[in-house]
C-alpha cells in the first residue's frame, strides 16, 4: 500500500461536528496523523491508505460532504526506496500555521 497525504474541505459548523470528524479520524487505523483547521474546514491526514476510500469512509462516519481538495502520495515503503522526502517538516509547518494551506512535499 502507498503512502498519502489528503487535504480535505469538510463543513465543520460547530464542536459538535468537529468532535464527530475527530472521533471518525481516530477509528481509521490506516491513517497515522491528521489535522483538523476548523476554522477553514480543512481537514489533512496521512498514512498508508487508498485516498477515494478514507474519503468515503469519513463521509459514512460523519455524515458530513467531503471534498478532496490534494492528494499526494510518496511511493511504497519498502527499504530500498530511500528517495522519498521526510513528512515531519512540511506536516509541522501546516500545524505551526493553520492559515497558510501548505503542500505536502
Amino acid at each position: 500500500m502507498q503512502f498519502f497525504c489528503m487535504v480535505m474541505r469538510i463543513n465543520i459548523d460547530c464542536n459538535g461536528c468537529f468532535r464527530k470528524v475527530r472521533r471518525a479520524l481516530l477509528e481509521m487505523q490506516e491513517l497515522e496523523s491528521h489535522f483538523i483547521d476548523k476554522k477553514q474546514g480543512r481537514v489533512s491526514v496521512c498514512g498508508e491508505f487508498i485516498p477515494q476510500e478514507a474519503a468515503i469512509k469519513i463521509r459514512k462516519k460523519t455524515n458530513r460532504r467531503v471534498e478532496i481538495l490534494e492528494i499526494q502520495g510518496f511511493g511504497t515503503n519498502n527499504v530500498e526506496n530511500n528517495d522519498q522526502t521526510p513528512l515531519i517538516g512540511s506536516f509541522s509547518q501546516v500545524v505551526s500555521n493553520p492559515n497558510k494551506l501548505v503542500k505536502f512535499v
